[in-house]
This record gives structure tokens, sequence and C-alpha cells, in this order.
């Protein structure tokens, strides 16, 4: 079975991990990853939104590829996959069990953690290329300039070390970022994990949809191929991503949209929390609610419907009328 992964470090890791799990499972069968250095991945300056956000940058080559017959499966950061689409013909075969899904804080060594925590990161510049985070930071440190930042998690920590300026869309350049923020999982896939000068709590910032979990994705009929994946299916990822997707699905965000989201099971119980933000930060709409883990998408959809009724939709038109 060949895998398709884009080629950045972190990938890669990912699929070494998976295909490990395969090999210890069908021990008889051969597994190999097949690498793609995909359009979000070739063009490091524009903002994901340009090439129809995180799907379109990371996913949709890959997809081809699967569809063309290429490839035999697909391997995705859960978070990369655009949520408020169907995606025919395909099915997300595996979902490995959830790493660490917390965003974390990455310094330049000359900053001091005591600026963040003392003195809320006042005149300090902070990259990033989520949105989400962006709205959160603007929410946490007010007197901090958030940059756009892009890049894969190795390449942005060697840019903030060397002080390097990140080049914009416009051809100008920002001034060298004082520090980073990038998801904590994403850290320990490159062995960086020493990185993490801080980790936000879920209250200071909640992850992105899916942050943390990675899955494989396959033709929907190529059931030899659902077959073998099944054994690697974590299925408290997955009752967690389908109750964090069904949030996608029913606000129908887009690539622009700050939206987040994170479920937590106990036992038979799932709790699942989410927001939406104005991209400015200057407004936020929460909502959480519990229910049978068995039942995830239900949960999904009553922590949506209550974020609708809350006013998330506004936000989401406000970001899209800003995109």
């Amino acid at each position: 079975m060949r895998i398709g992964t884009r080629g950045t470090t972190m990938a890669l890791a990912q699929t070494k991990e998976a295909i490990r799990q395969l090999r210890l499972a069908w021990p008889d069968e051969d597994f190999e990853a097949a690498v793609y250095k995909p359009l979000g991945d070739r063009d490091q300056v524009s903002k994901l939104e340009r090439h129809g956000g995180k799907g379109g940058a990371f996913v949709a080559e890959i997809r081809a590829a699967m569809r063309d017959g290429r490839i035999e499966a697909a391997m995705h950061s859960l978070k990369d996959m655009p949520g408020d689409e169907e995606t025919p013909g395909l099915v997300i075969a595996a979902t490995l069990k959830r790493e660490a899904f917390r965003d974390a804080l990455v310094l330049r060594a000359d900053i001091a953690l005591s600026r963040f925590l003392d003195t809320r990161a006042e005149g300090l510049k902070i990259g990033t290329n989520s949105v989400r985070r962006a709205a959160y930071l603007r929410r946490l440190y007010p007197g901090a300039e958030i940059i756009h930042f892009r890049g894969a998690a190795d390449t942005r920590i060697r840019k903030l070390d060397e002080g390097v300026p990140q080049k914009l869309p416009n051809g100008a350049e920002t001034p060298p970022a004082d520090a980073l923020v990038v998801a904590r999982a994403g850290l320990d896939r490159i062995g960086a994990a020493d990185r993490a000068a801080y980790e936000f709590s879920i209250e200071e910032m909640l992850p992105a949809i899916g942050q943390g979990i990675v899955a494989i994705e396959c033709p929907a009929r190529a059931f030899d191929a659902r077959k073998r994946l099944a054994v690697i299916d974590d299925q408290r990822a997955r009752a967690a991503a389908a109750a964090e997707r069904e949030i996608l699905w029913i606000l129908n965000g887009h690539c622009n949209s700050p939206i987040a989201g994170h479920a937590s099971c106990d036992g038979d119980r799932m709790f699942l929390r989410a927001a939406v933000l104005a991209e400015d930060g200057s407004e936020i709409v929460e909502a959480d609610a519990a229910g049978p883990a068995a039942r995830p998408r239900e949960l999904g959809r009553e922590v949506a419907i209550s974020l609708l009724e809350k006013g998330a939709k506004a936000l989401i038109e406000k970001s899209r009328i800003a995109d």
C-alpha cells in the first residue's frame, strides 16, 4: 500500500508511525510512503486562503493522486482537512490516537518567558499563520504585534532563531519574530519538544478542530485498503473527530474563520467545547455540552447550534468579508 504524505519533517514522522503500526498488524504486506510537495509547501509566502485554505494548500493534490490511482491512501493532519464540504468517494479509514492537542509558545533565545507572563508581551512580535491563534493572541496580548509567519514547523523555528524576516504576499517583509505559537504536537513530531516555553490551556486558547489527530483517507470502494487501515483506528480519536468536525459542518465555516473546538471523553461520556472569534479578537462566542460518547455528531450539532444562537454566524460572515 502506497500512502501519500507531505514531505515536511512533521508529516513524514506521522507517516512513519502509521506505517510502523500497519506493518505490525500486517507483517506480510508492503507499506510505503509516497512523498508529495503540495502547493501550500511550494508557496510559503502567500496566505493560505489564496489557495483555498488548508484543504486546497495541503490536501487537494494528494487527494487527486489517490483518485487517479497513483496512491492507495493519504495521510493528513485532521485540522488541515476541510470539514465544511463533502468528499464524494472518499472516507477517513483510520484516525490515529490523539497526540498533544494544545498550542505552545516558542521563544527566540534572547526573549524571556517573563515578558509574556509578567508584561503580557508588550511590544513583542508573535508569529503565526493561523487566524484562530492570531485572534486568541490579540485577546491575550493586546500590546503585542501579531505577524503573518508561514512555513513548516522546523522552518519557522529556524527563521525565528536566525531573525529572518517573513516575506508577505505583497512583496514586503515583516520584522523578525520574537516568538511563535505552534501546535505542541508538531514540536513533538519534529523532535523539538524542548522548545515549548509555555503551553496554553484550553481556557486561554482553544485548539483547532481536529488538532493533534492524524487521519488516513482512502477511496470508499477500496475495501481491502479500508480493512488494513481499520486495525490502527483509534475509536476515541474517531469519536472526538466526529464531534468536532460536526461543528464545522453546521457552522459552514471557511478557511478564514477563527473556529476552535475540542472534545474529550471520560468513560462513556464526552465533553465538547467550541468557540468562534472575530479575527481581531474583539469578540468571542463560546458553547459547551456533554453527552454520550457513542453519539458524537449529535453532541457536535448541539454545540454548533448553541454557537449560532449566540451570534457565531455574524462573526463568520465578517471574516468571510475580510477574506
